[in-house]
């Protein structure tokens, strides 16, 4: 669909071949350096280091951010608290499972307070209650006064506090506008209602079709 693809060149690790791009008040093709200052930046794959422990992985990245001393220690306290790791600080990264890997990655990219925080698939591989926690964590953030850029494609998992929904298909923009609006234009005009019902038999349950 192209959604990484346009994340990438937001975020200024991929150059556009056409058209014009502001992030944080930057051109993308001639401020990228500064866009990547100005953002965090979660990609659709892990970026952690599996044998270093969740305070090492945050104060690794701390330094390529920069950050050393007493800010080091009040971003990183601040980072894992916001993702909800302070009971991790020791555990080694490989043995995480993928939620709390993704709360991580999640910590690793607004350890330097951004701006903007870009987030490409954040919830994939998650259950559905890891799911829901990871992305009350994303919502108060943008409580907090972040601007999120969030890339999904379950629609069911865009917060309401995202103002505009962006539908891509092959590169191209098809929806645009508030999450209702999009739904209303991109719903399937055939509707059907299946009435199901369950049946126990010896200690289980099995879904039928309604009889009626």
């Amino acid at each position: 669909a192209g959604k990484t693809t346009a994340m990438r060149m937001l975020s200024g690790l991929s150059l556009p071949t056409s058209g014009t791009a502001m992030v944080a008040g930057f051109d993308v093709y001639k401020e990228n350096e500064k866009i990547k200052r100005n953002i965090g930046y979660m990609s659709q794959k892990f970026s952690l280091y599996e044998d270093l422990t969740v305070e090492e992985n945050i104060q690794f990245y701390g330094g390529i951010y920069g950050l050393k001393g007493p800010a080091m220690k009040t971003r990183k306290a601040w980072a894992m608290e916001t993702a909800g790791l302070l009971d991790h600080g020791k555990s080694l990264t490989r043995i995480l499972s993928t939620g709390w890997k993704q709360r991580l990655a999640l910590a690793c990219a607004i350890l330097h307070e951004p701006p903007i925080i870009f987030l490409d698939e954040p919830t994939s591989g998650l259950d559905l209650k890891a799911c829901f926690q990871y992305l009350e964590l994303v919502r108060s953030l943008m409580h907090g006064g972040k601007t999120v850029l969030l890339v999904t494609h379950h629609v069911h998992e865009i917060p309401p506090e995202i103002v505009r929904v962006v539908l891509l298909k092959g590169g191209r923009i098809v929806a645009d506008g508030p999450k209702h609006k999009v739904l209303n234009e991109t719903a399937l005009r055939d509707v059907f209602e299946v009435g199901l019902h369950l049946v126990e038999r010896n200690g289980f349950y099995q879904v039928l079709p309604a009889r009626d």
